[in-house]
């Protein structure tokens, strides 16, 4: 048994962890022993391993915060479960390990027929995108949504979602080069960053009122994004892509009566109960299955590989997300 391990942090996060042999000890009651098959290197994963995530382990961790896998042993009372379910793996429980010791009751059981890679991802971007397009603004079908990252995991996922609900969406990318990949996704209307990008948006939508706005840039691209959205819109704030502050104009929220939210998954997750997480994940567990959601994989690395993996994950101008298959040969 391996998994990935880092005992410090810093700026080149692939050279703090490597994959190292462990034992697991003996399954307590309500155990399971769990074979894990994916688990994805997400951008949180990495601002971690350098130490610049808002929430950090404690020191040695095992790194990854999502995932799948099967049921490869049962503990004492924990018979409700079957050995090969496929299950989702809790939330931050240190993923990248060829295998772990999970409490059975926080477990889910995950749809048989959906591919493991795809439900890897189950946890952190299609549950950012589906409550920003739910929490902040009371939507309806044919209402307009848009987006800046749009070529970003949770870009994809939410532009998945919208359509699924008949919404329609804005996306907005910073480079020429990620259009194709953004309408590879399903998105209608992609629009390259500017300083008209307001016009160019209005011209699109025939002049619509935007009521939401999703921004993961920050910088002078939250103004513009803003500076598209109807009055009395609301504006949800969810990362810096740029390492930049959100900078905005006073007078375009002052005069305009626009509202300023943040989003982070972690504090949902320390709010929500049980139930309503499992309800969630279980809504997004069917469309994965039944390949209404997907994301763009790069490639896979096995445990072995997990130094090339994150580093491949850091680096920029990917086509797709990195995924840890670590009992891959």
């Amino acid at each position: 048994m391996k998994r990935g391990e880092y005992a410090s942090r810093g700026p080149n996060p692939h050279e703090v962890i490597s994959a190292k042999e462990f034992e697991l000890p003996p399954l307590g009651e309500g155990q399971v022993l769990i074979e894990v098959l994916a688990a994805p290197i997400n951008p949180s994963d990495v601002l971690t391993l350098t130490g610049e995530y808002g929430m950090l382990p404690p020191l040695p961790a095992v790194g990854g915060n999502e995932g799948v896998g099967r049921i490869a042993k049962l503990g004492p009372q924990a018979d409700a479960w079957a050995i090969g379910e496929l299950v989702l793996l809790p939330i931050g429980s240190g993923t990248w390990t060829t295998h772990m010791v999970a409490d059975s009751q926080r477990l889910m059981a995950l749809p048989p027929q959906g591919d493991p890679l795809q439900l890897s991802m189950l946890s952190v971007n299609p549950p950012t995108a589906l409550l920003m397009l739910r929490e902040f603004v009371d939507l309806e079908s044919g209402d307009w949504v848009i987006q800046n990252a749009a070529n970003s995991a949770v870009g994809a996922y939410l532009v998945q979602i919208a359509a699924n609900r008949g919404l329609k969406t804005v996306n907005v990318v910073r480079r020429e080069s990620a259009v194709a990949a953004v309408k590879a996704s399903g998105a209608e209307h992609v629009l390259v960053d500017g300083d008209d990008l307001d016009k160019r948006v209005s011209e699109l939508t025939g002049g619509a009122k935007i009521r939401l706005g999703i921004d993961a840039v920050g910088g002078m691209a939250s103004e513009r994004l803003a500076r598209c959205l109807a009055p009395a819109g609301t504006m949800v704030s969810y990362g810096a892509m740029s390492g930049e502050p959100c900078m905005l104009n006073p007078g375009t929220f002052i005069f305009r009566d626009l509202r300023l939210r943040g989003f982070w998954l972690a504090q949902w997750f320390r709010t929500a109960t049980p139930e309503k997480q499992f309800a969630v994940f279980r809504e997004l567990a069917q469309q994965v299955a039944q390949g209404e959601l997907k994301a763009r994989i790069q490639t896979t690395y096995g445990i072995d590989q997990i130094s090339e993996a994150v580093a491949a994950a850091a680096a920029g101008e990917r086509d797709g997300k990195i995924v840890l298959e670590p009992n891959k040969a």
